[in-house]
């Protein structure tokens, strides 16, 4: 495999998708510093994929460790109420325009719409958090115990999950 930046005259051999890579490899370690979830779990996935997404369209990793400053944008994209859901749309939409750096066939993005493509298209069984608890205005009533859980997409559940692991960072 020839890397993504060259000089000069190369083969033609497949293009290494390192940005993307290495965007995942710091959600993962930052998931992995923060313990929070199996590694071998769906929702685990889910929070790799929506860190790396983060990092990969807030203009990629950074080498070594993240500084400061890079944990408090991660903080701010994958904050509760921020519209993370809106500001990826319209990066890959940038990122996909024809005048865009890399193009729109670069393998980092293709790898990137992917794992939007997976978080936004997949639904993983979760605990529904507005049937916690009864309404201060609705009568306290002989309800099954039990844990109420809803589908909801991957993005939904990883994201916080991310959010959570930047924190404790």
């Amino acid at each position: 495999m020839r890397p993504e930046h060259h000089e000069g005259t190369g083969g033609d051999g497949l293009l290494v998708p390192m940005a993307w890579m290495y965007s995942e490899y710091i959600a993962d370690e930052v998931l992995a510093t923060g313990d929070l979830m199996e590694p071998t779990t769906l929702e685990y996935r889910a929070g790799r994929d929506a860190l790396a997404l983060t990092i990969f369209l807030s203009d990629g990793a950074v080498a070594d460790e993240l500084p400061a400053a890079r944990v408090d944008e991660l903080r701010l994209l994958t904050a509760y109420g921020a519209p993370w859901r809106r500001w990826v749309c319209a990066r890959l939409e940038a990122l996909e325009r024809p005048t865009a750096p890399a193009g729109p066939d670069a393998p980092d993005l293709a790898l990137a719409r992917a794992a939007w493509r997976w978080l936004e298209e997949t639904e993983l069984l979760a605990a529904d958090l507005d049937a916690i608890g009864p309404q201060p205005w609705e009568p306290l009533g002989d309800e099954e115990e039990g844990e109420a859980q809803v589908w909801t997409p991957a993005w939904q559940l990883g994201l916080p999950l991310g959010h959570l692991a930047v924190h404790l960072y």
